[in-house]
């Protein structure tokens, strides 16, 4: 299961918002290109990129600042935020990014989703980001009157990367993520499911472990790493060593 940790840009700056309000940010470095490169250096596998102005307006603020990044790590990168359109998906992949992710134009576009994931088979995700159980669009700004569930439905039929859930009301919050409303999601999807929102503790992410039989491959990790409640190598190595005990009690099974 990979850790995956995430930068928020917002006018250039590496921020995070409490349950996706843009009228709650805080600030963590002014330096998102050099917060990458601390990211890569302390284990990180893949990079998650989230373009918080693109998301909102839809126009590319942040392509300035997303470049420098790729230039300066050698990791993956997946990217969200404001992707509508065939054009703007090739122009990240012109640039180097590995995946991107599709949210608004997921409920507004479906074909447009089905078309980009045809032309780059597993290198398209859908963020699901819900709100009592309904997807919200437009960067949160916007519910719309389709259940989570019913859309991870709806993409069975898609070569994926994966699906990121997001439960807007943990995200942000450190109060742990919303575990049943993710074994949901995994039950139903045939695709990957990268789990994110709420994640306060190396105690919320060992409660995950127990989904990745169901298809949960992966965490992202925000405000819990820049406010020190998480160190990343130790979580990478804590979910290592975790992971390999459970692969080693289950070859037991097969002596008992």
């Amino acid at each position: 299961m990979e850790i995956i940790p995430a930068i928020d840009l917002l006018n250039g700056k590496c921020v995070r918002l409490n349950q996706g309000n843009y009228n709650e940010v805080t600030n963590f470095n002014s330096d998102p290109v050099k917060q990458a490169q601390i990211w890569e250096s302390q284990g990180a596998k893949r990079l998650h990129l989230v373009d918080l102005d693109g998301a909102k307006t839809g126009e590319p603020i942040n392509d300035r600042t997303i470049k420098e990044i790729k230039k300066s790590i050698t990791i993956p990168i997946q990217l969200g935020g404001g992707i509508r359109s065939v054009d703007r998906a090739k122009e990240l992949f012109a640039i180097g990014i590995d995946r991107i992710i599709l949210g608004t134009i997921a409920i507004e576009s479906p074909e447009l989703v089905k078309d980009l994931s045809r032309k780059f088979p597993k290198r398209v995700a859908v963020g699901i980001d819900a709100r009592e159980g309904m997807v919200a669009t437009r960067g949160w700004l916007t519910q719309s009157e389709i259940s989570s569930l019913d859309l991870a439905k709806r993409l069975n039929d898609l070569e994926l990367a994966g699906i990121i859930s997001t439960d807007i009301a943990t995200d942000g919050t450190l109060k742990g993520p919303n575990v049943q409303a993710l074994r949901e999601i995994a039950e139903i999807s045939i695709n990957p499911v990268i789990a994110s929102g709420g994640i306060g503790s190396i105690a919320d992410l060992i409660s995950l472990t127990d989904l990745e039989n169901k298809g949960i491959q992966g965490i992202i990790v925000g405000r819990a790493l820049y406010d020190g409640s998480i160190d990343l190598k130790e979580a990478i190595l804590t979910l290592k060593n975790l992971l390999i005990q459970d692969s080693f009690t289950d070859k037991d099974k097969f002596h008992v």
